[in-house]
């Protein structure tokens, strides 16, 4: 049997290093001390060989040359001895120290036996005592979770009643918006139609382009369905807005509800817990574990503002429906008033063009008469001046024939004297004819012109007749109903 650690003779173990001694140099004085002997280790026994004492094998081997320039040369051998050997000589313990320690060992054992005896029946009683303990800690926890789960169910109630409220307000706030838009945008149609009206009175001509009763109505009536439109609008974005605040009272309603559900269920599953259920575990250090963010007043007065915020939530929320509804019989009523009056003032002032219109249109009639008759004497004039233009040329010529007497034959006699008046007083009265012929013309361009002009006024009365009568009052047949003026559809 050899000991672990020392050197071993199989062939795997390796061959045993030999210990060989190069030449020293010879500045060298002192002797070269060198380890010869090196143990192997096996696998896993590196540390086995700690009990050994510390003894160094070395082998000294001291040589100088004499001469510089020798060499030395020395063969020493490894000892015949190994130093593992040595160690196997030495004992660890003496046979008073083995008695020793059985004497100790039995010693302790019976002391062990004694304390183990004192220490099992208090244990006993300290078992009885901690499981008492135990079972009244389990009967009051389970009592203060029973408290807990009824304080529960009562805030559930509380916020799932709450939460009924405040949804059934929010879906009548909803209706009240909605209504508020569809009012807004019905009033586009009447709205619509007087800007349409408005547009269409700029097409009248002349003097009937004039700032009437009816373009005052018009204009009020666009600024009253504006104002009524801008009216509802900033309500419903006021109810809008009390919407949001509504949602946001109602997801915090609804998570606290959640979150007294989920802990509902949590103490619910605590509260049938048992020794013998299934489903419970160590959980090491959990007692530590502080998580709590609230105390029973505190959880109490959250609940409590919640419902409280809600309630004022819905006060505001009733508010704004009445508002609603007044100003919907407000603002139909003006509407109706101000589309009555616009409709009045257009009857009238169709009454008014149409009066003028017919005298005009008298007026026309005459002068196209007096037209005809001035026409008729022009016609008379003109052929009363060609009927004048024979007699002259034979009285001219007449006098240019007596002209060409010869000698004492010129004389100055009497048909001599007619035959020049009678010139003279035919150049008269054709210059008097025509004069008057020319007076007669200015009044026929006179009669043409007043014709012309009231043609055009005729015109200008018939356009307005057609853009009041025909085209404004033709849309402004139909207006919204009520039930539509206040958003029902």
């Amino acid at each position: 049997m050899e000991f672990l650690g020392t050197a071993q003779t199989a062939s795997y173990c390796g061959p045993k290093k030999a210990c060989g001694f190069s030449v020293v140099p010879p500045a060298v004085q002192a002797p070269v001390i060198q380890e010869c002997y090196q143990p192997y280790y096996l696998p896993g026994y590196r540390y086995l060989n700690s009990w050994r004492p510390s003894l160094f094998y070395k082998v000294s081997n001291a040589q100088t040359c004499l001469d510089k320039g020798s060499t030395c040369h020395s063969s020493v051998k490894p000892p015949i001895t190994l130093p593992v050997l040595h160690s196997a000589l030495f004992c660890r313990y003496s046979p008073q120290d083995w008695d020793r320690s059985n004497e100790l060992q039995m010693r302790g054992a019976e002391a062990s036996r004694l304390w183990a005896g004192r220490l099992t029946g208090n244990s006993l009683q300290l078992m009885q005592e901690k499981d008492q303990l135990t079972r009244q800690m389990q009967e009051g926890t389970c009592r203060n979770l029973g408290q807990r789960l009824s304080d529960i169910g009562f805030w559930k109630s509380e916020l799932s009643f709450e939460l009924d409220r405040l949804l059934n307000e929010n879906r009548s706030l909803d209706t009240i918006k909605k209504r508020l838009e569809c009012a807004a945008e019905e009033a586009n149609c009447p709205l619509q139609v007087a800007l349409e009206c408005l547009y269409h009175r700029e097409k009248r001509i002349g003097i009937d382009l004039v700032h009437d009763n009816v373009e005052k109505n018009l204009i009020q009536e666009v600024d009253l369905l504006k104002c009524c439109q801008e009216q509802m609008r900033r309500l419903a974005q006021r109810i809008d807005i009390q919407m949001r605040d509504n949602r946001d009272a109602q997801h915090a309603l609804e998570r606290d509800l959640e979150d007294k559900n989920s802990a509902q269920f949590i103490d619910e599953k605590c509260f049938n817990l048992r020794n013998t259920s299934d489903c419970i575990s160590f959980f090491h250090g959990m007692e530590k574990v502080d998580g709590t963010i609230s105390v029973p007043e505190t959880w109490a007065k959250f609940s409590n503002d919640n419902i409280r915020h809600s309630q004022n939530m819905r006060a505001n929320s009733i508010r704004l429906q009445e508002e609603g509804k007044n100003l919907f019989e407000t603002l139909s009523d003006q509407m109706w008033k101000q589309f009555t009056d616009t409709n009045l003032a257009f009857n009238a002032r169709i009454s008014e063009v149409t009066d003028v219109k017919n005298k005009l249109q008298m007026q026309l009639a005459k002068t196209l008469q007096e037209i005809f008759q001035v026409e008729n004497t022009i016609l008379l004039l003109e052929r009363s001046i060609m009927a004048k233009e024979c007699p002259l040329k034979v009285a001219q010529t007449r006098l240019e024939c007596r002209t060409r007497r010869p000698n004492v034959e010129l004389c100055r006699d009497i048909p001599q004297f007619k035959l020049v008046n009678e010139v003279c007083t035919i150049d008269d009265t054709l210059q008097t004819l025509k004069l008057r012929l020319r007076e007669t013309q200015d009044t026929l361009q006179l009669l043409v012109m007043t014709k012309c002009r009231l043609e055009h006024d005729l015109a200008i009365k018939a356009n307005t007749l057609c853009i009041d009568k025909e085209k404004c009052m033709s849309m402004r047949k139909t207006f919204p109903s009520t039930p539509r003026l206040v958003g029902y559809t």
